[in-house]
Order: C-alpha cells, then structure tokens, then sequence
C-alpha cells in the first residue's frame, strides 16, 4: 500500500487512502469537504489549523473513524453547530474566538460523548495567565469544565487529577441530566 505523508493533491483510489490529512496554514476560508470526504472510511486525524474557518463543520459528521480534530487558529465562536461524532476522543481549538464557556462546553460533550482530550487555551472563555486570567479564575475554568465532561483525561495539555474530580462534582453540577436512551445511541 502506498504510503504519502500527504494526500491532499492525489487521487483518490483504494490503494491510497489516508489516515491523516493537514490542511494547515491555507488560508481557507470553508472546509475542503471535496477532498476530505473522498475519506470518510479511513481519514482518523484532520488538521485544519491556521485556518480562517469558522464556517459550519455539519458535514464532517460522514467521518466515521475520525479520532482527532484539530481547528487552532481559526475563527470559530462559542455558537459553532458540530455534527454528532461519536468516534472522536480529541478536539483542540485553541486560538479560536470562544467566550462562552456553558454554550461551546454543552456542545462539546452533546456532539463528542467520547471525548478525553480537549484543548481550548488561548481563548477568551479559557481563562489563563497567557490572556491575563488569575489563577482562580483558571482554577474555576478546568473545574467546571471537568464538571462538564466527566469523561475528560487531558485539558489543555494538563492530566485531570482524581482529585480535580472529585472538587469539580462537589462544586458545579451537570447543566442538564440528558435520560439514559439518549447516552447509548
């Protein structure tokens, strides 16, 4: 089987199906979903960083091995619509413009129920001290955010300690309790 580091510019064929796509530092302004979703079998990691996307993503939902997402700097909001995309474990969108953290972290566990690894830093909504957050603030931040995601090992390039757990249950509850049927679609 051939193997390309990038396969962006060739047919699509059986003999050549790739796992990993970049699209990093294009200047696009929509998602390439042309050559992405000649993937839709095989593509499990998809690099749209450095990007001026902040377009609707509905259509990456065909992706149904796709473990990693990756939109850093980019243009995305607190109100960006992600298709239900049960086989993703990882999103980083740092360097977006999110603000609100109940709305984008809602979505995020609606639309990725596995996910263990989320990193948002460098947005507004994810306050540290590199955008001028105290540490309490920070402290807040992971804690509701864990709260919220139950599921989450990585936040931010940092572990998520038992005991950051154990303080996030005691101090913030989940938004809303979705019914069983609805968890194991």
């Amino acid at each position: 089987m051939d193997h390309h580091t990038s396969g962006q510019h060739s047919q699509p064929s059986q003999a050549s199906s790739f796992q990993w796509l970049s699209f990093a530092y294009q200047g696009l302004t929509e998602i390439p979903y042309e050559t992405i979703l000649t993937q839709t079998d095989t593509l499990e990691v998809l690099d749209l960083s450095y990007n001026l996307c902040y377009w609707n993503p509905a259509l990456l939902g065909r992706l149904e091995k796709l473990s990693t997402l990756i939109l850093d700097c980019n243009n995305y909001t607190s109100h960006v619509k992600f298709p239900y995309m049960p086989s993703v474990t990882t999103v980083c969108i740092n360097k977006n413009k999110i603000n609100n953290l109940p709305v984008f972290v809602e979505e995020v566990w609606r639309k990725f129920p596995n996910i263990k690894i989320l990193s948002m830093m460098n947005n507004e909504a994810a306050p540290s001290y590199f955008n001028g957050g105290s540490l309490t603030q920070y402290i807040d931040y992971r804690l509701y955010v864990i709260s919220q995601i139950p599921g989450l090992e990585i936040l931010d390039d940092t572990e998520v300690l038992e005991k950051e757990r154990a303080e996030a249950r005691k101090t913030y509850r989940r938004q809303q309790t979705l019914p069983l049927s609805m968890l194991h679609k």
